[in-house]
């Protein structure tokens, strides 16, 4: 799986509301994002969807996972756990993500 780009991984610190580049907090971010991708594709999303960084949908279950999971003092972490496996699931639900209107070579 592609690595998250930069531009990405900025959206998603900006969800955490940190406006600085910080070359730790870029290297949760970045874990976080490729562990939230892992766990959307063991759930049964498809890859190419999973890595589509402009799909608002996939954007923000990653950017919910990245709040749920990110940090040691996270008093809403159940609440973002919640949200996010809510959006995992609608995910689940649409033929889109799971069996791809995306064209596989013809």
């Amino acid at each position: 799986m592609s690595e998250p780009s930069a531009d990405y991984i900025s959206s998603v610190r900006g969800y955490l509301r940190y406006t600085a580049s910080n070359a730790i907090i870029d290297g949760e971010i970045k874990d976080l994002i490729n562990a939230a991708r892992d766990d959307l594709v063991l759930g049964g999303v498809l890859p190419v969807m999973v890595t589509d960084e402009t799909d608002p949908l996939i954007k923000r279950a990653i950017g919910v996972y990245v709040k749920a999971e990110f940090g040691l003092d996270n008093s809403d972490s159940e609440k973002y756990r919640a949200a996010y496996n809510d959006l995992k699931l609608r995910l689940l639900l649409a033929d889109k993500y799971i069996v791809g209107s995306v064209s596989e070579g013809g």
